[in-house]
């Protein structure tokens, strides 16, 4: 029988964290869930925060678990979050001050005062990455503008995953595709663009030495070992610890025809390419060069995703209705569709709130028939997601010069059928869904990687299709989708 080969996988979304065990065995690889637990803003004063002590307990409370299950055979651990939030350490080590959530109010306004002091088309030529106010770069520049005593005393940067692998093994690096999302490394050199951070007086010092996906960081220090009763010196690697760079490594895909959706809170949309694309048309269409694996780029946009829907579903819970998110497709799935879109990406739904208010308001105000049911609301979201998916892929084939014929879908997104279906109706394109679990798989692989047991991106990709099914989505003939498109591309400019 082959050797087994255990890695803890420890997953961070907006929504939940989790740690799974995976098992990589005889060219296949399986997953079981150890440990899950929400996660969320903590709101202080009228400021949004992330409780990163509670997260760091909740990855320890995993790998206590995983030692228990395994009799403590295992052979590496890693960590993966969301991108560009981050904390500020001393000279000591000491965290300063509670890591701030990116839909805090304190960005807004933050890209025109940065264009004021560096040219949008500077920025983007120094860091390749889509323009967004929840940057790394656009916190910082706010806290430089806030005579932030914290980033004045900060000693090293550290991104949310960097700051969660410091507490288990000691060791202030920043692992290279979280690094790149906050808009402060040059995908062109791979380090951190520091003329453009001065131009902005941004201490130039704090930031980590870099680690590529695969790398050891170190190993698990002997205070989490006690803890956790066991563990002692076990590898603790770097994945993708941007949560969609692993999703993506898990994308069972072949040949090079191909695009890529991880699908949750957002909608990333992209392919996977040998170099960025740092250029005008990239520059004008806001796509974003993040960093991959194996020395791969994702060169990709972007969308608001489910969050849409997720705050929707939030504002009717507090109202006294509590929906499944099945019986909500249900109902979308039975009320007409594009009859009116909104534009996903448009700023008025950044931040948490009455969601289905602003999707009625932005319908009124555009002129379009106002959805007034929940069915009619949530059908709206995922229509207008879905016509967005077709914009980006026309985006994508032009500036890859290629032609995308099947698109993956991964990720929880997955699950919503009626999307996948809209999506390829919009698209034009095979849509292929799964795995759901794809960042933990990617997480374990790249692991595996590290450690010996699996030699490449090429390997590590049959190794998903050997285990995992997919379901495939076919376009069908929808003449609203034409008309809706016109419409779209009316109220999205």
């Amino acid at each position: 029988m082959a050797k087994e080969h255990r890695f803890v996988a420890v997953d961070f979304g907006a929504e939940s964290g989790r740690a799974l065990l995976g098992t990589v065995s005889d060219g296949k690889i399986t997953l079981r869930e150890l440990h899950r637990c929400p996660n969320g803003p903590v709101r202080t004063l009228g400021k949004n925060h992330w409780n990163i002590l509670r997260l760091f307990e909740e990855t320890k409370q995993g790998i206590r678990v995983a030692v228990a299950e395994t009799g403590d055979d295992i052979h590496g651990i890693g960590v993966d979050t969301w991108g560009v939030d981050f904390g500020l350490f001393d000279e000591a080590g000491e965290l300063l001050g509670n890591p701030y959530h990116y839909r805090d109010l304190r960005t807004d306004g933050m890209l025109d005062k940065a264009f004021e002091v560096v040219s949008k088309r500077e920025i983007f030529e120094h860091t390749g990455i889509q323009f967004m106010q929840i940057n790394t770069l656009y916190q910082l520049y706010s806290m430089v503008l806030a005579g932030s005593p914290a980033l004045k005393h900060a000693s090293t940067l550290l991104m949310t995953p960097d700051i969660l692998n410091y507490w288990l093994t000691g060791r202030r690096v920043s692992e290279f595709s979280i690094a790149s999302t906050s808009q402060c490394l040059n995908p062109r050199t791979n380090d951190w663009a520091r003329d453009l951070l001065a131009k902005f007086g941004i201490p130039t010092h704090i930031f980590a030495d870099i680690v590529m996906p695969t790398e050891k960081i170190g190993a698990l220090v002997e205070d989490v070992s006690l803890e956790v009763a066991g563990a002692k010196g076990v590898p603790v690697f770097a994945p993708a610890t941007h949560d969609t760079g692993s999703a993506v490594a898990a994308v069972p895909a072949k040949g090079d025809d191909w695009a890529y959706i991880s699908s949750g809170t957002w909608s990333l949309m992209g392919l996977e390419l040998e170099q960025p694309v740092i250029n005008d048309d990239s520059l004008n269409a806001n796509f974003t060069n993040e960093g991959g694996v194996c020395g791969t780029y994702r060169f990709l946009k972007n969308i608001m995703g489910l969050w849409l829907v997720q705050e929707c579903r939030r504002t009717w819970q507090k109202q006294g209705d509590e929906l499944s998110y099945s019986e909500l497709m249900q109902m979308a799935q039975e009320s007409d569709g594009f009859v009116s879109v909104v534009d996903p990406n448009a700023s008025v739904f950044l931040t948490p709130g009455d969601m289905p208010a602003r999707i009625q308001a932005f319908c009124k105000e555009t002129g379009q028939p106002v959805p007034e049911t929940k069915g009619q609301i949530v059908r709206c979201a995922l229509d207008s997601l879905a016509l967005e998916y077709r914009l980006t892929v026309e985006s994508l084939d032009r500036m890859s010069g290629k032609h995308v014929k099947n698109i993956h879908i991964v990720g929880g997104g997955t699950q919503n059928t009626l999307l996948n279906q809209l999506a390829a109706d919009c698209t034009g394109r095979t849509i292929i869904t799964g795995p759901i679990e794809a960042t933990a798989i990617g997480n374990v692989l790249i692991q595996a990687m590290g450690a010996g047991v699996v030699s490449s991106l090429a390997e590590a990709r049959e190794i998903v299709r050997n285990s995992f099914g997919v379901v495939t989505y076919q376009p069908r003939p929808n003449p609203a989708v034409d008309k809706a498109l016109t419409l779209f591309r009316q109220v999205r400019a």
